[in-house]
């Protein structure tokens, strides 16, 4: 009972029955209650005007002491009162009729006309009664009265002229034409403030009824856009209510679905991928792993020979012996590190977990923390870390890409010694720069420089103690979150860059 109660379609049923019961209703009571007086107003208005009219026609002449009338005023009188309905009588004072002018062919209506005016002045009962003043003053009078005699009602108005003349005006309440002629002015005057009052209510109230689809629509066209920040935020309880309920429920669960859907679908293809390549990736890291071995391994046993054998006895050679091992031990650890890291990556073993974090922020932590290292390159860097730029990522892998794109821009550092690292969102994307001044790649290798173990200057390379793998790293991150990176040769040096996705759109 509560749904039905709160049911859209009974509300508009209800208005709708409402709103055409009402006008039909206001319309007849407005025609029943007011069409009399406004058809004896009439009757009143046109009765004064012909008096007016009377007055101007029939005029005193003092020159000729006696009252004069052109025959053109006289006949203009004459057809006023035929179009009006009204029959005319001006007598003098000795009750010679002057002007008459009677809508009937009867001969005799003047003569009932005068016996009427007689009747009237001296009183004389006729089985007429009055039943209701009209108007009354000094000049006329003006009212309605009915003729016991016949049934019939009149409107009937006498009195004396300003020219001293006496008249006498009738009109009946029954005369058709001029009834339908009346009410149907009425009615349609009535008729057309109603259907502006109708067209105004109805306006106001289809606003109010599709005002909250209006609002659905649009949220509904923010969601198919994946922005799910909008909500409808109507309060009723009818069925656009509940749908307005529903459509905010299914944005937070096709936000958090979408969220969930993006970690699974990296992971799937991921998946597929790790399946056609597994073979190869696993014959690739044992023979490179068995290269990159070779050397420090090779080192180490002639070195821990030396010591045996005691090639040199002094203590200063033999503190040199063993220096040499521990570093030689302490890069295939490190390597070792990078190879096992590289290897979970490219087999799928670290599982992307997607947040949504502020990239600037991560860089300036990666150049706090590399601050001495920095100071003792004599390394400037160019950074901008006073604004914001969301990001949509797996943050510990990004800080891993961004940390070997330091590294290396500080490692091949010459000239200027500059460090610029900018920051760029075009909405979709946003993509990480990091340049630094120093020797351009050779083009016939910047293709190789992401392969795991390869090293365009192995000289360099080996004096900071590079295996090679810091890039292959990085290409392996951005290949299991589906995203670019890339190096290009500039005017003083190289750049480095990287994209992922913006996470702009998704902030709360």
């Amino acid at each position: 009972m509560n749904g039905l109660r709160h049911s859209l379609r009974l509300r508009l049923a209800f208005i709708l029955v409402g709103i055409t019961s009402g006008i039909t209703l206001a319309g007849s009571f407005v025609y029943s209650a007011f069409l009399g007086n406004y058809y004896t107003e009439t009757k009143v208005d046109a009765l004064q005007e012909i008096y007016s009219d009377m007055n101007t026609v029939f005029t005193y002449d003092e020159m000729i002491d006696r009252v004069v009338a052109s025959e053109e005023a006289v006949e203009r009188l004459r057809v006023k009162g035929y179009n009006y309905g009204i029959q005319i009588l001006v007598a003098d004072t000795l009750y010679g009729v002057q002007f008459a002018n009677v809508p009937s062919e009867d001969a005799n209506d003047s003569e009932n006309l005068l016996s009427r005016l007689k009747e009237i002045i001296f009183n004389i009962d006729s089985g007429n009664v009055i039943t209701r003043i009209l108007e009354k003053n000094n000049n006329y009078q003006m009212y309605s009265y009915k003729n016991n005699n016949s049934g019939r009602t009149y409107i009937e108005m006498w009195g004396e002229l300003e020219c001293g003349y006496l008249f006498l005006m009738r009109l009946t309440n029954e005369s058709i034409n001029e009834t339908v002629n009346v009410a149907n002015r009425f009615y349609l005057n009535i008729a057309f403030a109603m259907t502006v009052v109708g067209i105004l209510f109805m306006a106001f109230v289809a606003s109010r009824v599709t005002k909250p689809i209006r609002e659905l629509a649009d949220v509904s066209k923010k969601m198919s856009k994946l922005e799910f920040d909008a909500k409808y935020t109507g309060k009723s309880k009818d069925e656009i209510g509940v749908l307005g309920e529903n459509m905010n429920e299914m944005s937070a669960v096709l936000e958090k679905t979408i969220s969930e859907l993006k970690s699974a679908n990296n992971e799937l293809k991921k998946d597929i991928e790790a399946k056609t390549e597994i073979d190869e990736l696993r014959k690739e890291f044992i023979s490179n792993v068995s290269h990159e071995l070779k050397t420090p391994i090779a080192i180490i046993q002639g070195y821990a020979e030396g010591l045996k054998e005691s090639v040199n006895d002094d203590s200063e050679s033999r503190d040199f012996y063993c220096d040499v091992i521990v570093d030689e031990a302490a890069k295939m650890n490190r390597m070792v590190k990078k190879l096992l890291t590289l290897n979970q990556i490219e087999f799928g073993n670290i599982q992307a977990e997607y947040e949504r974090f502020d990239i600037i922020q991560t860089i300036d932590n990666i150049l706090n923390q590399t601050q001495i290292l920095l100071h003792e390159k004599g390394a400037r860097v160019d950074f901008d870390n006073t604004r914001q730029v969301y990001v949509w990522s797996d943050e510990f892998q990004i800080e891993e890409v961004i940390t070997n794109y330091i590294s290396n821009a500080i490692n091949h550092l010459a000239n200027e010694k500059i460090i610029k690292i900018s920051v760029a969102n075009d909405g979709e994307t946003v993509r990480v720069t990091v340049a630094n001044t120093g020797e351009n790649i050779p083009e016939e290798f910047i293709g190789r420089i992401w392969d795991k173990f390869y090293k365009v200057d192995k000289a360099r390379t080996r004096e900071y103690g590079g295996s090679g793998i810091g890039l292959s790293i990085v290409k392996a991150i951005m290949d299991s979150i589906h995203m670019k990176c890339g190096v290009n040769n500039i005017s003083n040096g190289v750049e480095f860059w990287f994209d992922v996705e913006s996470g702009q759109d998704l902030k709360k």
